[in-house]
């Protein structure tokens, strides 16, 4: 609130004036006196008294570092979005038009290189003018100006509006150690250097702090860049950042442009050619609009928000929550991230094809994440909805892409996974390896029920056959998705039974493993509970064997890495480097990287899943790289699924039902069709297909390292020759049916269960 004002020293009256005019000039003379002679030596008690309140004012202000605005970075470079509570980004001098430095001396103060911090002179005519009623006079020096800035901002950036005081709300008190610290700032920086200052600490209107932020917003350059008219506006500017704001006061703004013209010429910095030209220019506003966080980033604003979510969790970057956003919206930070821009954008054109932002009535769920195996990079973040959508179009605050919490129970924005079906299936697979059996081992995809007295072996904990939690009386009837004639219910060989994604041959398979070891396997990988990742994958009930419980996307790509990277498991990691205004270094969380799973356990899991894109459940969507990849699909189609990598990089594409309820996909408007079923191929695998084919050429796509042929095949059991063996009939070749080249099913083999 404004002080209230006495009546006798209202500076209406002429009386104010004159009483005004005799207390400034008391107060020059008082300034001159405590500059130019010591206390002791001035004779009279009114002069001592006055020096001595002066010399008792504080001249200390810690200027520090203004509020600058911190970026998010793509891998590349280029800015993801920018964060701030005053849009500044500081430059030196030396990166400042030399016609912004002129025009702003000489419409604010020409005698700049003159004085010590007030000029007397311009301080006493301005006081003349207003007792002789010529109105105000501007008598603030630019650094009298620029010390007014820094109290104002710093109150403002650290919150305390409460002490905040323009210049009617000050009094004569406040006034005069404002000039003393001018004073004091004058003995402590060279010119150069509060100029500089000054030019970094002034509002140009429209949020716009420093000339570095002014010189982009208004004319979508650099400071460095101005030139003699565009410097000659925002010069202008200053003075009052309402009246002549150029965008909402374009004529105020020309006409105080060309004021600041015409004092550059009086003052012999321009030439009246100069002049001349730049007066007739137009105002030439080339308006970049400001960005103020995640919902206005350039691109991959789910990632924009991942990130900021893990700068705002860590200690390492404030002791409080509070902390930490203050360093985000005023410490300058320039964060760098691991996302690739060009991948990000194949990714989002891709789930723009199938699920368009501004047609989904259905409002089904989209997205698709990448990492480089061997380092945990995040090079891709992508989903079928916006933060802040426009009006009409569905929205969705969750990032479909990654868990709900961090391992110290704060939020990360996440949905928490979804149910990912036969794409777990690999992890089952992986412990028979690891475990010593085969590839090409036989089980018995025969057996379709297993009793809720099936002796699972589990040592740390116990397996229940509940596999529908409704039925209470043990497994349901287990179905694999081979068509009407069952042609898969039968012995067949453990590489068969996971690229053609059957449900009996897994669970075969688990029935001769340790569930705690399977569990360990997918931990090993990256593979946790979505919703809270201190709890492992529950592997207390038997039907978790096909994916029944939520993993996020992210989880899933990060662990099919670990296939890819010969088994060196990496944490995911979104951020290379942090650094503040100063140039200080911040930590980013390590990826952690070791050798989780044996290498020749990765080769022979990705042998396999190769042969997923060739023959199995993905045969429709191969890529033209070497390759592997797993579908998956869950009861009733609510949740779709392709995960599936190359050397260099792996991707999980999910589409389905982000609300976790038991609504299916099938017949819903995807892609600008209803079609009766919906598998993992079909639409997830079409855009994981159609991204990598066209990114992957970018990184890595070599061949991998071949499973040891020990691994390959059981032993063979060389059984006595018969006496006579018969000939086949008809001219056959003796097969019985059972090794028979595979053949892509007119039904692509994924899983079917009852949850």
């Amino acid at each position: 609130m404004a002080a209230k004002k006495h009546p006798i020293f209202d500076t209406a009256t002429t009386l104010g004036k004159l009483v005004l005019f005799l207390g400034i000039s008391t107060v020059c003379g008082v300034l001159v006196a405590g500059l130019m002679v010591p206390a002791a030596a001035l004779a009279g008690t009114t002069a001592t008294s006055s020096i001595s309140f002066f010399d008792d004012l504080p001249d200390e202000m810690n200027v520090g570092t203004p509020a600058q605005s911190s970026r998010i970075l793509a891998a590349d470079g280029s800015v993801l979005a920018t964060f701030y509570d005053q849009n500044r980004t500081e430059v030196p001098l030396a990166d400042i038009s030399e016609f912004m430095k002129n025009a702003i001396i000489a419409v604010e103060d020409s005698r700049y290189y003159e004085h010590g911090g007030i000029d007397t002179r311009g301080l006493m005519r301005a006081v003349g003018s207003m007792v002789q009623g010529g109105g105000r006079q501007g008598a603030s020096t630019i650094t009298q100006q620029y010390v007014n800035n820094v109290i104002i901002q710093t109150y403002a950036a650290d919150g305390e509006y409460d002490k905040i005081k323009l210049g009617s709300d000050k009094g004569i008190g406040e006034k005069v150690r404002e000039i003393k610290l001018a004073i004091a700032i004058e003995k402590k920086y060279s010119k150069d250097e509060i100029l500089q200052g000054y030019l970094n600490w002034v509002l140009y209107a429209n949020g716009n702090f420093g000339i570095e932020s002014a010189a982009d917003f208004y004319f979508s350059t650099h400071a460095k860049d101005l030139n003699l008219a565009q410097s000659a506006l925002l010069a202008g500017v200053v003075n009052s950042p309402t009246v002549y704001d150029p965008v909402a006061n374009p004529e105020n703004a020309l006409a105080r442009r060309n004021l600041v013209l015409d004092n550059m010429l009086e003052q012999g910095m321009i030439d009246k050619k100069q002049h001349a030209d730049a007066v007739k220019a137009d105002i030439g506003l080339k308006i970049r609009a400001n960005r103020n966080g995640c919902t206005t980033a350039v691109r991959a604003e789910y990632f924009c928000e991942y990130v900021t979510n893990l700068i705002l969790n860590d200690a390492a970057y404030g002791k409080t929550a509070d902390d930490r956003l203050k360093m985000l919206q005023q410490g300058g930070l320039t964060i760098t991230t691991t996302l690739d821009p060009k991948l990000q954008d194949a990714a989002q054109a891709q789930i723009h094809d199938i699920i368009p932002m501004e047609n989904n009535p259905d409002k089904v769920g989209q997205s698709l994440v990448t990492v480089q195996p061997g380092t945990g990079k995040i090079l891709a973040m992508a989903q079928n909805t916006k933060l802040s959508p426009p009006k009409g179009q569905w929205a969705n605050t969750y990032n479909f892409n990654v868990d709900m919490f961090d391992a110290k129970g704060n939020e990360l924005g996440g949905a928490g996974g979804f149910a990912t079906g036969s794409t777990m299936k690999p992890f089952t697979f992986a412990e028979w390896l690891n475990d010593g059996h085969k590839i090409n081992e036989i089980v018995d995809g025969s057996v379709r029920k297993y009793p809720l007295s099936f002796p699972w072996i589990n040592s740390c904990g116990t397996t229940s056959s509940d596999y529908d939690s409704n039925a209470g009386n043990g497994s349901a009837d287990l179905q694999n998705a081979d068509g009407p004639n069952g042609a898969y219910y039968r012995r067949l060989t453990a590489s068969e039974g996971l690229y053609n994604s059957l449900n009996t041959a897994t669970f075969a398979m688990a029935a001769q493993l340790d569930f705690c070891n399977i569990q360990k396997m997918m931990t090993a990988t990256g593979i946790h509970d979505g919703k809270d990742p201190k709890k492992p994958y529950d592997m207390s009930f038997a039907r978790n064997l096909i994916g029944n419980d939520p993993v996020s996307p992210m989880s899933m790509a990060n662990a099919f890495a670990t296939f890819a990277s010969g088994g060196i498991h990496c944490d995911s990691v979104a951020m290379v480097s942090i650094t503040n205004a100063k140039g200080d270094k911040f930590p980013v969380p390590s990826a952690n990287c070791n050798q989780a799973i044996k290498p020749e356990v990765a080769a022979g899991v990705t042998s396999v899943l190769q042969e997923v894109l060739i023959r199995g459940s993905g045969y429709t969507i191969p890529l033209q790289y070497p390759a592997a990849a797993k579908t998956g699909t869950t009861n009733e189609s609510e949740q779709t699924w392709t995960v599936g990598f190359t050397k260099g990089l792996a991707t999980a594409s999910w589409l389905g039902n982000p609300d976790l309820g038991g609504r299916s996909s099938n017949g819903l408007l995807i892609a600008g069709q209803r079609i009766p079923y919906v598998d993992g191929a079909t639409y997830a695998g079409r855009t994981w297909q159609g991204y990598m084919n066209q990114v992957a050429g970018a990184y890595d796509v070599g061949g991998f390292a071949p499973p040891p042929e020990s691994m390959v095949n059981p032993p063979v059991v060389i059984a006595p020759k018969p006496v006579e063996q018969a000939k086949p009939e008809n001219g056959g070749n003796g097969n019985n049916g059972d090794n028979k080249p595979d053949k892509p099913a007119n039904q692509k083999n994924d899983d079917k269960k009852k949850d």
